[in-house]
């Protein structure tokens, strides 16, 4: 017959953690699991540990934007900077940037600026007199009818260039001549275009004439909320439309003469406007709330825009799209998504029910930074795209972010330039910032008992730097203050540590861990005793 076996021990279990799963701020979340935290870091993971020191790179007064290509370019206020050198006037404000070949394009000034010659200026042209004369001209060497304008005294290669798409305006005598059509050559004061373009006066349509009035020719960019660069072209949109730039060439969005070469747009009618755009997986990307939009084809006369009704980026976001680990995340009205080119996945379950919204995102190369709104305030989270892990840094209010040589660049909202994560030969004039405080909140531990029990003690295993701080904090039964653990922590040593605390009996209980400084926690343990199910009554201790 079996005997009843009689416990000869005193009853203390012990709960050993050395791994540490990032954030779940869940009321599930279990353990090695963070409920809430704050500057920390999957750098060592599977350990505990506190972000690097960021090192703060620049200060900007009115700070407009910031952006890389071959090297780092910010508005300022008016003035637009190119590797710590003003280059051009703009407007202040916000601005959306995008770079093709040698040329860095500034929205919505509709400017640019050339990385390789210095030359700044407008991406449109436009200029107007009170008289016109429409008249025949040449064409590739050889007379030719009904082709040309001409203005006295007026260098058309101020304005224009051979292959531009220009619009007429202000045409009477002959309103048909109000068009768009593309230049072929410039001779000085003359506009050479395609044969029989313009009508002209006689009984032929050959005999030129003058037009009087206020006259406008220009050459015009569309008025894009977002835009990116793909396969040689310019891409953008504005609410409703789709646009792509002349092949090559970012001055030209109104060329439509059936070549390969063409601009292009389309209006995809569905409802709601475009929330960003992106270049992804060698295709351009629109998005709007609820729908995403991929263009296919090499050439105008063979794109083709495949929408699909699916959860795209939220109204506000269209900053949040970044590519981190070959896959592409932004922020959608649901939350976090990761997007491969088919259907989006959801991978901001860590943030539970809090919702988030006016995003901006970027990406070191394997992990996803993201400066979000929710209803807690503002926070740049981190995810890391190898170990499928979320960490919440601080409460900066990021607006740009870009990468450049191999470091990861954030401008906030009070003109900051900082380079975050661990810094790859940081420029010589970067500051390190002052020791960060940081948190780690654990979730409920219930020692996996509906009981009530005791916690005995705590051990930890971590190390300090030199100067850092740590302190431990224990509250019970999700009421009351948090109690400070005693026990000293040694700086500048990797050892484990006795943090004895008064026994208190609770049906759950948690554990917060904070500092200042350089920390890494490689192991937790808890030693508990477990009690009776009459002693887990409401109201018994």
């Amino acid at each position: 017959m079996k005997l009843p076996r009689t416990p000869y021990s005193d009853g203390i279990g012990n709960a050993y953690q050395d791994r540490f799963n990032g954030l779940n701020h869940n009321l599930g979340a279990g353990d090695g699991e963070l409920f809430d935290m704050r500057n920390l870091t999957s750098d060592y993971f599977p350990l505990m540990a506190t972000r690097p020191r960021r090192l703060r790179y620049k200060t900007l007064e009115r700070p407009g934007g910031l952006f890389s290509w071959d090297g780092l370019a910010w508005v300022d206020g008016d003035g637009f900077y190119y590797k710590g050198e003003r280059k051009g006037d703009v407007t202040p404000g916000q601005k959306t940037f995008a770079a093709l070949g040698a040329y860095i394009v500034i929205w919505p000034d509709k400017a640019f600026f050339n990385v390789d010659s210095g030359e700044f200026g407008s991406l449109e042209a436009a200029w107007s007199g009170e008289s016109l004369t429409f008249t025949n001209g040449k064409l590739f060497e050889e007379d030719a009818e009904a082709n040309a304008i001409q203005a006295s005294g007026v260098n058309w290669a101020d304005w224009f260039k051979a292959g531009d798409a220009v619009t007429i305006e202000g045409c009477t005598k002959h309103p048909e001549n109000n068009k768009a059509p593309v230049i072929r050559e410039i001779d000085g004061d003359k506009l050479y275009f395609y044969e029989y373009i313009f009508t002209l006066d006689g009984d032929e349509g050959t005999t030129p004439y003058t037009e009087t009035g206020a006259l406008t020719i220009k050459r015009t960019a569309p008025d894009l909320l977002y835009l990116c660069e793909n396969e040689n072209r310019l891409w953008g949109c504005d609410r409703t439309t789709i646009y792509s730039s002349k092949l090559g060439d970012i001055f030209n969005w109104n060329v439509y003469e059936g070549l390969d070469t063409d601009s292009y747009a389309v209006d995809t009618g569905s409802a709601g406007p475009f929330t960003a755009c992106v270049s992804f997986l060698g295709y351009p990307v629109f998005f709007k709330e609820d729908h995403i939009y991929k263009v296919y084809g090499s050439a105008p006369s063979n794109f083709e825009v495949m929408g699909s009704a699916t959860m795209g980026v939220a109204p506000g976001s269209g900053l949040s799209p970044a590519i981190a680990g070959e896959t592409l995340f932004y922020l959608s009205t649901a939350g976090i998504m990761a997007y491969s080119g088919g259907v989006p996945q959801p991978v901001g379950q860590a943030f539970g029910l809090t919702r988030q919204k006016n995003a901006v995102g970027g990406s070191d190369g394997l992990k996803y930074y993201v400066s979000l709104e929710d209803g807690e305030g503002r926070k740049t989270c981190v995810y890391d795209t190898q170990r499928d892990v979320w960490h919440i840094e601080d409460e900066s209010r990021f607006t740009h972010f870009v990468r450049w040589a191999g470091n990861l660049y954030g401008l906030n909202d009070r003109g900051e330039v900082w380079i975050l994560g661990g810094a790859v030969d940081p420029p010589e004039e970067a500051e390190p910032e002052a020791p960060v405080e940081w948190m780690a909140e654990f979730g409920d531990i219930v020692e996996g008992s509906p009981n009530k029990k005791g916690i005995a003690k705590i051990l930890l295993r971590l190390e300090l730097e030199d100067g850092a701080t740590a302190e431990g904090w224990m509250r019970f039964d999700s009421a009351g203050d948090w109690i400070r653990v005693n026990g000293t922590l040694q700086e500048g040593v990797k050892r484990s540590y006795y943090l004895p605390l008064v026994p208190r009996r609770a049906d759950h209980y948690r554990i917060r861990l904070t500092g200042t400084g350089g920390c890494k926690v490689y192991a937790l343990t808890r030693q508990y005793y477990d009690g009776s199910e009459l002693k887990s009554l409401p109201g018994r201790q």
